[in-house]
C-alpha cells in the first residue's frame, strides 16, 4: 500500500526543454518554461494528468499574434503561466498540471464576475459550486454548500483578498489548493494548518477584467499527433441586455415567443451562463440567488444531462439535511438506519423533505450550453420547477421548445445566448 501511496508523492523530472518556439505564417511566438527552487533544488511541474506523465509549464512571453487578423492576448499577461516561487506560500507539496488547470479553469469562468465577490471551488477541471454575492464570505460559502460532497480535495479560488472568515471556513474541510488575489494579514496561519495546501497568491485574480473578452489561442493536440488550432471561447453575455428574445416559428409561420425574464430571474441566468463557460460539454446548469444548485456535465444527450444535474441536486439537499440533523453524510446515515430504527425515520423523514422540495431546484433558472433539439429536456427541467431557462437557441424545433415553456403555469421565461460554449 505505501508504495501505491509514493505514485503520488514521485517529482517525475520532464526533460523539457527550456523555451518553445510557435511559428505561425509571419507570426514567431516564444514561451519560456516555468520552474521554481523549491528549497535550493529546481523543480518543474510536479507531474501531468496521471503521476506517470511528465509534464512542463510554459509562459508566453514573447511575440506578436497576428493570426487570423484578431486581436489576442499579449505576451506577459500569464497569470497561472507566470507563477512564481513568492507566490507559492505553503511548503511541502508543489503543483501538479491539474492542479494549475482547476484554477485556470476557475479563472475562465471568474473573468466573467468581476463585478462582485465570487467563489469557485473545483474538481477534474469542472466546478463543484460557484457563487458570487455582497461579500466573499458569502459567495465562499454558498459555492461550498452547492455541492459540499464534490468540494472534497477541490481547488478554491476567489476573486478578491482572502478574509479570515473564508480562512476558517477552508481550515475546516480538506481541499488541495487555494488561489486569491491577496491575503488579509492572519489568514496564512489559519489555512496553513492544513498539511500540504497549495496556497497560491496571484495578483491577476483581482483584474480579470483585464483580459476579458479578448481571446487565446486554443491549441489541442490529436491522438495521431496532430493539433488543432482555434480562437479560444469569449462570452457574448456580459450584461443581461446581452441575452435574445426567444421567438420560433412553425413551417406554416406561426410564431411563438417566450415569457422575458424578471429582473432576478435574469440576474442568475447571467451569472449561470458566465459559470457554464468553465463546465465540459454537454452540460445543464441549475442556479438561483446567485450560486449554483446543481451541475450536470459531460453527457452524451441533453435530457441525460438534466437528469444527471437533477438527480445530483436530490442527493446533495438530502445530504445536506442529514449533515445538519445527525452530524453524518447522507450516506453514513443510510447504513446506520440499517440497525438503527431512530436513524432510519429520519433518513425517511430527510427523503420526504428532499422529494416535496425536489432537491432544492423550485425556483431556479436553467442554463444550457447547447440547444435543446427537441421539447423532452425543457419538459424535464420544468417538471422540478425552473422558472426561466437560457439556451444558444438555433434549432428548427424553437418553436416547439418556446411553446413547452409558454404551456407551463405560470409561464417559463426563455432567452437566447446566441452562442454555444461547447468544452472539451
Amino acid at each position: 500500500m505505501s508504495q501505491l501511496k509514493d505514485m503520488y508523492r514521485t517529482i517525475v523530472a520532464d526533460g523539457f526543454p527550456e523555451t518553445m518556439t510557435i511559428t505561425l505564417g509571419e507570426s514567431v511566438l516564444t514561451y519560456q518554461k516555468r520552474t521554481w527552487d523549491m528549497g535550493g533544488e529546481v523543480r518543474g511541474l510536479r507531474y501531468g494528468e496521471n503521476p506517470d506523465q511528465p509534464a512542463a509549464l510554459y509562459e508566453f512571453v514573447e511575440g506578436e499574434n497576428t493570426v487570423a487578423g484578431l486581436k489576442w492576448r499579449s505576451p506577459k499577461q500569464g497569470i497561472i503561466s507566470a507563477l512564481t516561487e513568492e507566490q507559492m506560500l505553503q511548503a511541502g507539496k508543489h503543483p501538479g498540471k491539474t492542479n494549475l488547470t482547476d484554477v485556470d479553469n476557475a479563472c475562465n469562468i471568474l473573468q466573467y464576475l468581476t463585478k462582485k465577490p465570487a467563489a469557485t471551488i473545483l474538481k477534474h477541471n469542472n466546478p463543484c459550486g460557484a457563487a458570487w454575492a455582497d461579500t466573499l464570505y458569502e459567495a465562499l460559502h454558498n459555492a461550498f454548500w452547492c455541492d459540499r460532497i464534490a468540494a472534497f480535495g477541490g481547488a478554491v479560488v476567489v476573486n478578491r483578498p482572502l478574509d479570515m472568515k473564508c480562512a476558517e471556513l477552508i481550515a475546516s474541510q480538506y481541499f488541495e489548493v487555494v488561489a486569491a488575489p491577496a491575503f488579509e494579514e492572519g489568514v496564512l496561519d489559519v489555512i496553513k494548518s492544513r498539511k500540504n495546501l497549495r496556497i497560491l497568491e496571484l495578483p491577476r485574480l483581482a483584474h480579470l477584467d483585464e483580459i476579458c473578452g479578448v481571446p487565446m489561442l486554443d491549441f489541442k493536440s490529436l491522438t495521431d499527433g496532430g493539433i488543432v488550432i482555434q480562437k479560444s471561447f469569449v462570452n457574448r453575455i456580459m450584461s443581461v441586455d446581452d441575452f435574445i428574445p426567444a421567438t420560433g416559428a412553425t413551417k406554416d409561420g406561426s410564431v411563438y415567443t417566450a415569457r422575458k425574464p424578471n429582473d432576478q430571474e435574469a440576474e442568475d441566468l447571467l451569472f449561470a451562463w458566465a459559470v457554464e463557460a468553465g463546465v465540459t460539454s454537454n452540460s445543464v446548469i441549475f442556479a438561483r440567488n446567485g450560486a449554483t444548485v446543481a451541475i450536470g456535465t459531460g453527457e452524451q444527450d441533453r435530457v441525460g444531462c438534466a437528469e444527471l444535474a437533477i438527480h445530483k441536486a436530490y442527493t446533495k439537499y438530502a445530504d445536506v439535511l442529514a449533515f445538519q440533523r445527525s452530524g453524518l453524510s447522507l450516506y453514513e446515515l443510510q447504513q446506520k438506519a440499517l440497525a438503527d430504527a431512530e436513524a432510519a425515520a429520519m433518513l425517511e423523514e430527510i427523503n420526504r423533505e428532499t422529494r416535496e422540495n425536489k432537491g432544492g431546484l423550485v425556483g431556479s433558472v436553467v442554463v444550457s450550453d447547447g440547444f435543446f433539439p427537441f421539447r423532452d429536456g425543457v419538459d424535464v427541467v420544468m417538471a422540478q420547477g425552473v422558472t426561466a431557462i437560457a439556451q444558444p437557441g438555433g434549432s428548427i424545433r424553437d418553436w416547439e421548445v418556446v411553446q413547452a415553456c409558454n404551456e407551463k403555469s405560470p409561464q417559463v421565461a426563455m432567452v437566447y445566448t446566441g452562442q454555444r460554449s461547447f468544452k472539451h
